[in-house]
């Protein structure tokens, strides 16, 4: 029996020691499991319309916006001018691939396009103004958006003569991808537009106007190194200053979670599933960097990113720079809050610049 019982002892520490794996693998398992889920609540849109939680986030959103009067009816009466200039604009729809063979999709409004049964007004305006226009704008919608939400915006700069390209980002709208890129994966997507553009303007002179998201995305375009020169301007909307920070604050408001280690371990996820690293997607780094005249822009009511990230993003910028601050305005509202303060700041910016 002495004899025995070393024995025994091996065969239950050896239990023990599986036991533990076991629960260690299990452990691991489901919390890769829990992080995966969370990646693509967060970053894949057919999936996030699937949660129960998406309803609520969504209502929760809306709930967190502005809801005065002034906004409602300065938003309205802008949709209603958009949707009868969209009956008579001509439209181009454009269809191009990435270098990781996604299909992106972009709605094109050539500057002072018109319906054929206008064209002898058309003709008309050429005769006072011979000069075909070299302005461009790229438009960017933000996080979860569609293009179609920055036709308001297209119709404004229409009406001041430029042509407009408005693409769909990657992975939302029209535009295939397996995850919303935060700017990062956008921000090289968009040369392909910023190329098209030159392919048919070789002189033109390129805004990116880009609202939330977009505004993010516009800023790391502004930050790279070989830009042509011919874009021009930047003019950001509610941006924020990097995806890393933001990707913390929301699976702390939408799901509960602590950003540590949740962030950390749902960047290395998404660097294995989706190819980019959320810490690459800092618009607060591109702007130490970027030359390109910049107006930024924010509502100090901004309950979705804070007002503090634009202020930052002004401070940290080492390039031409304007600050608008829009009182009472929510998140992406600043245009619906003041629009005359909202286009006449930026049109006195472009004024400045695009020349």
């Amino acid at each position: 029996m002495e004899k025995d019982r070393p024995k025994r002892r091996k065969i239950n520490r050896k239990k023990v020691m599986i036991r533990l794996c076991l629960v260690v693998s299990v452990f691991f398992v489901s919390y890769f499991i829990l992080v995966n889920t969370l990646v693509s609540a967060a970053l894949v849109p057919s999936f996030m319309e699937k949660l129960e939680a998406f309803e609520r986030i969504t209502e929760e959103s809306y709930a967190a916006q502005v809801q005065t009067s002034d906004i409602k009816n300065n938003r309205t009466a802008f949709q209603i001018e958009t949707r009868e200039w969209l009956e008579t604009a001509e439209i181009q729809k454009l269809s191009r691939k990435t270098k990781d063979g996604y299909t992106l999709i972009a709605a094109e409004f050539p500057a002072g396009s018109q319906e054929k049964q206008k064209e002898e007004v058309l003709t008309e305006k050429k005769k006072d103004n011979p000069e075909e226009s070299h302005n461009w704008v790229l438009l960017l919608h933000g996080y979860t958006g569609w293009k179609e939400e920055m036709y308001p915006f297209a119709y404004w700069y229409h009406q001041k003569g430029y042509h407009v390209l408005a693409p769909d980002l990657r992975c939302q709208g029209e535009s295939e991808g397996d995850f919303i890129g935060m700017g990062w994966t956008d921000h090289f997507d968009c040369m392909i537009w910023i190329d098209y553009i030159l392919s048919k303007d070789p002189e033109a002179r390129i805004v990116l106007h880009g609202q939330s998201m977009g505004a993010a995305t516009a800023l790391m375009i502004a930050g790279e190194e070989e830009l042509p020169s011919q874009v021009k301007a930047v003019i950001s909307d509610c941006a924020y200053t990097d995806a890393y920070s933001m990707f913390g604050e929301k699976i702390k408001e939408w799901f509960g979670l602590p950003a540590v280690p949740f962030v950390d371990s749902a960047c290395l996820v998404l660097k294995l599933r989706g190819g980019y690293d959320l810490k690459d997607a800092s618009a607060i780094e591109a702007v130490q960097r970027s030359q390109i005249p910049t107006l930024f822009i924010h509502g100090d009511e901004d309950r979705m990113i804070s007002v503090q990230m634009t202020k930052d993003l002004y401070e940290a910028a080492v390039c031409p720079k304007e600050l608008l601050i829009v009182e009472g305005a929510g998140h992406a509202q600043s245009q619906d809050k003041d629009p005359d303060t909202y286009y006449g700041s930026i049109q006195s910016f472009l004024a400045q610049q695009v020349h």
